[in-house]
This record gives C-alpha cells, structure tokens and sequence, in this order.
C-alpha cells in the first residue's frame, strides 16, 4: 500500500464493511424512542462527522465508535463536541 493513500473519511455504511453496517442498524431499530434521536438529528450528526478530520474509514479516531451508532442515541455527544 502506498504511503499516500488515507483511509476514508466515510461513514461505516459507505465503507463496504456490510455485516457491521446491518448489525448496527439491527441494534439501533431495538432502541426505543426515548433512547433514540429524531431522524433530523440523527442526520445532522451524521453530517458534522462526515465533515470531521477525526473520522477514518468509518470509525471516529477520538472514541473508537462507529458513528452511525453513537449519533443514534439521544443522549450521546460527539467526543470532542461537535454535536
């Protein structure tokens, strides 16, 4: 691999990591609505780590979390504050 090439700072759902990509949305649909964010601020997080310098191939370099499952829980932050 060269030297140059970084991993992507996707979201796990557009990383081909398939299997963990549906077990997240597996455990995020048993969530109850009090445990879940609205979909509004679901995507709204999801969009800020996209944008983030921290998110690699998926995973947020800050926590280790999969962003996907972290931003779908209505009390969780982002570690480092940016939602």
């Amino acid at each position: 691999m060269s030297e140059n090439i970084r991993p992507c700072r996707c979201l796990l759902r557009q990383t081909g990591k398939d299997e963990i990509y549906e077990d997240i949305k597996m455990r995020i649909s048993r969530l109850s609505e009090k445990e879940r964010a609205g979909e509004e601020i679901y995507a709204e997080r999801l969009e800020k780590c996209r944008e983030c310098p921290d998110l690699s191939d998926g995973t947020c370099l800050k926590c280790g979390c999969y962003p996907e499952f972290r931003a779908a829980f209505a009390k969780n932050r982002c570690p480092v504050k940016k939602w």
